[in-house]
């Protein structure tokens, strides 16, 4: 995974290109988010990098976190957020700031968000049922209706669709595209939209499944030396002998 950046979500608008055509965007703001900590397999397990961003008080800090900003000799941040590293190349320093130039319009992102709460709803909205007959004389209307199938088996199964809190999840919307970088406001504009209400932090990085990916061979698939052996015995791809019973 490479290293994306932490902003917040301002809201939609749209954007036109030489053409006159339409793209709707998000508008994400991203302050250059600076590196708290580098963590190496070595001494913490695993590679990553920790980032923060926002500035905060001493006064609203818990005691560890203080100490932990100060032994990494920067001002304390309302958030932080890590990233895995595939090793310690192209790693930046502790205390240097990674600011929107790390994305190029076009290229494609995931965007991590949390979700708008919605509170404990019920079947129809949540899970969008159709819900029962809603005149002459019955009473059911948005309830969920039977759950289980009496003594046998006498249980309601796991992951049955019930009323139950909605929203206020992490969601990850893949694969967006972005449409401008603009340096000088630390500003992302990222095609289509991204969860959480406008306001909310976010986490662009760059998209895992939307990249190309070169095609690697290597010298033991290339040539194979089992294939290459049984080619030769049969005199260099010889023909294959006619089925039993087909046309010579």
């Amino acid at each position: 995974m490479s290293i994306g950046i932490v902003g917040q979500k301002l809201g939609m608008t749209r954007v036109y290109d030489s053409t006159g055509t339409i793209t709707p965007v998000t508008v994400i703001v991203a302050e250059p988010n600076t590196v708290v900590q580098v963590k190496t397999k070595e001494k913490d397990g695993y590679d990553a990098v920790q980032v923060g961003v926002g500035t905060a008080k001493e006064s609203r800090v818990t005691k560890p976190l203080l100490g932990h900003f100060k032994k990494a000799g920067v001002e304390p941040r309302e958030h932080l957020s890590e990233f895995r590293v595939n090793g310690q190349d192209d790693v930046p320093k502790q205390g240097e700031a990674i600011t929107v130039t790390r994305f190029k319009p076009g290229q494609w992102v995931d965007v991590i968000g949390v979700s708008k709460g919605k509170g404990f709803q019920g079947v129809v909205r949540r899970h969008h049922f159709a819900g029962q007959p809603a005149a002459h004389g019955s009473k059911m209307h948005r309830r969920p209706g039977a759950i289980g199938c009496r003594s046998t088996p006498g249980l309601t199964f796991p992951n049955h669709r019930m009323p139950g809190h909605m929203g206020d999840e992490q969601i990850t919307v893949q694969n967006l595209r972005v449409v401008q970088v603009r340096e000088a406001d630390n500003v992302l504009l990222i095609r289509g939209a991204v969860p959480g209400a406008n306001g909310s932090i976010v986490v662009v990085r760059t998209a895992i499944k939307g990249q190309k990916k070169e095609k690697q061979i290597t010298e033991a698939k290339a040539r194979n030396p089992i294939k290459a052996s049984k080619a030769g015995a049969k005199g260099g791809g010889a023909a294959k002998p006619a089925a039993k019973g087909g046309k010579k």
